[in-house]
C-alpha cells in the first residue's frame, strides 16, 4: 500500500494543515493590502483589470492601456477569471478586489499541496514536512498571495503541478495521462507564456528518461504536444482572426524588450516609456494600432542593443544580479523610490544561497532529479535576463526554491535510493 492510500485510510494528508494555515495567514493580510488596488491610479492602470472590465461591459477582450479595442498584450485566463469576479460584484468595487486577492491567496496556499507531494517524491517525508511548511509561510508567497492582483499565484501552482507531473510520468505510458498532462499545460501558457520556456524541456528530459530505460516515449510525447495544441489553438485563432498576424499568446515581447533596452539604467526598466506612464507612447500606440507599435518598439530595442553590446552585456549581468539577490543599486536616489529593497535584498539573497546549496546536494543525491530544478533555474529567467526583470516576475519559481532550501536544511546526507525505473515496453505496468 503506498503513502496515499495509507494517508486516505486514516484521514487527513499531511499537507491539509499546511494549506490550512498558509490560506489563513494571507487572509489576515488582505484586510491591510487591499485598498491600494482602488486607488484611481492604479485602476487607471492595472492591466488585468482593465481587459476584465472591457469583458464584463460588452467591449471584448481589450482596452488594456485606453479604450483602444482588442489586445493580446495580455493571456487569458486570468483576465477572464477576474472578470467572472467583477460580473458578479462589480468591477473595481471593494468586494471585487477582497474576492481577487483572496483566491490568488487560495491558490497560494494550496501550493502546498504539489510541494509536499514533490519533496516526498524526491527527497522523502522529513524534507517534504519542512518544504510543506516553509512554503505555507514563506514571505513571498504570502505577500504575493494576499496583495498582488495579477496571474502570479496561479501560474505558481501550475507550474509546480506540472514539475511533479512531469516527473511522474516518467513512470506512465499511459496516453490518457499524457494527454492531461498536455492539457494542462496549455493552461498554463495561456495564463503567462513564460511557461512555454521550461515545460518543454521538462517535457523532454522526462521522455529522455524513459528511452534511457526502453520504454516509449515518442508516442506519449507527440500525444502532449498535440494536447497542448488543442488548448492554445482557439487563442491562436482568435489573434489571427483580430490582427492578421500569428500572435501564439502575447503580443507585448516588443514593449518588454524596449522598456529594458534603451540606455537607462537608473532602475532594471524605464517605466517612462511604457504608454501606461507616456502619453507620446499611448499616442503612438493609438495610431498605429497595437502589432505595428509592439513591432516598431521591438526593432527600437533591437538597434539599441545592436549599437550598444557592451551597455547591453553590463545590463544583462545586472538583471542577472537583480533577479536572483534583489541587488540593483543602493544609492541615495535608488532607495527613495525603493525603500524596502535593503531587506528584500537580505532575503532573497539567502533564499537564493540556501537553494543552489540545496541543488547541490540535490545533485549528490539523485542527479536526474536535480536535472530537473537546474533546468528551471537555467531557463526560465532567459527572457527576463534579456529583457527587463520585475520583482514578481521569479516568484513562480519560489516552490522550487523552497524545495531545494528544504534539502538543503534537512535533507539527508547519504546518497537516496533512486526512483524506480518506468517499465519497460511490453511490460505489465501498474502505474
Amino acid at each position: 500500500m503506498n503513502k496515499e492510500s495509507e494517508e486516505r485510510k486514516r484521514g487527513l494528508a499531511p499537507y491539509w494543515p499546511m494549506v490550512a494555515a498558509g490560506l489563513v495567514v494571507r487572509l489576515a493580510v488582505i484586510p491591510f493590502v487591499y485598498r491600494d488596488w482602488l486607488d484611481p491610479f492604479i485602476v487607471e492602470h492595472w492591466a488585468f483589470g482593465r481587459v476584465a472590465r472591457s469583458l464584463v461591459t460588452g467591449h471584448g477582450f481589450g482596452n488594456v492601456f485606453a479604450d483602444t479595442g482588442p489586445t493580446a498584450v495580455l493571456s487569458p485566463v486570468y483576465a477572464y477569471l477576474l472578470a467572472g469576479i467583477f460580473r458578479l460584484l462589480g468591477p473595481n468595487t471593494a468586494a471585487s478586489v477582497v474576492t481577487a486577492l483572496a483566491i490568488n491567496s487560495l491558490f497560494s496556499a494550496l501550493t502546498c499541496i504539489p510541494v509536499f507531494l514533490l519533496a516526498r517524491r524526491c527527497f522523502g517525508d522529513r524534507v517534504a514536512k519542512w518544504a510543506g511548511w516553509l512554503w505555507a509561510f514563506s514571505p513571498y508567497g504570502i505577500y504575493y498571495g494576499a496583495s498582488w492582483a495579477w496571474s502570479t499565484c496561479l501560474l505558481t501552482l501550475l507550474l509546480c503541478a506540472l514539475f511533479l507531473i512531469a516527473l511522474e510520468l516518467e513512470n506512465s505510458g499511459r496516453l490518457l495521462h499524457w494527454i492531461g498532462f498536455g492539457l494542462l499545460c496549455g493552461v498554463a501558457a495561456l495564463t503567462e507564456p513564460v511557461a512555454l520556456s521550461v515545460l518543454p524541456p521538462l517535457s523532454a528530459w522526462t521522455c529522455y528518461q524513459r528511452y534511457r530505460h526502453g520504454c516509449s516515449w515518442l508516442g506519449p510525447g507527440i500525444t502532449a504536444i498535440l494536447a497542448v495544441f488543442v488548448v492554445l489553438s482557439p487563442w491562436i485563432v482568435r489573434n489571427y482572426q483580430t490582427f492578421h498576424q500569428f500572435i501564439p499568446v502575447r503580443s507585448g515581447l516588443g514593449l518588454e524588450l524596449y522598456i529594458g533596452n534603451n540606455g537607462y539604467s537608473a532602475r532594471w526598466v524605464n517605466s517612462a516609456l511604457h504608454p501606461n506612464h507616456s502619453d507620446a507612447e499611448l499616442a503612438e500606440y493609438e495610431r498605429v494600432g497595437e502589432v505595428a507599435y509592439m513591432d516598431h518598439k521591438r526593432q527600437q530595442a533591437v538597434d539599441y542593443i545592436q549599437t550598444h553590446p557592451g551597455w547591453f552585456a553590463r545590463m544583462t549581468l545586472r538583471r542577472v544580479l537583480y533577479i536572483w539577490t534583489g541587488y540593483w543599486s543602493l544609492s541615495r536616489a535608488y532607495l527613495a523610490d525603493e525603500p524596502l529593497d535593503p531587506p528584500n535584498i537580505f532575503v532573497a539573497t539567502t533564499l537564493s544561497v540556501l537553494a543552489f546549496l540545496g541543488l547541490r546536494r540535490a545533485f549528490r543525491l539523485n542527479r536526474a532529479i536535480a536535472v530537473r530544478f537546474a533546468i528551471v533555474f537555467a531557463c526560465f529567467p532567459l527572457v527576463y535576463y534579456l529583457s527587463h526583470p520585475e520583482t514578481y516576475y521569479f516568484r513562480p519559481v519560489d516552490p522550487l526554491i523552497v524545495v531545494l532550501i528544504a534539502v538543503a536544511v534537512a535533507g539527508s546526507p547519504r546518497p537516496s535510493q533512486p526512483s524506480s525505473p518506468p517499465t519497460p515496453v511490453g511490460a505489465t505496468s501498474q502505474t
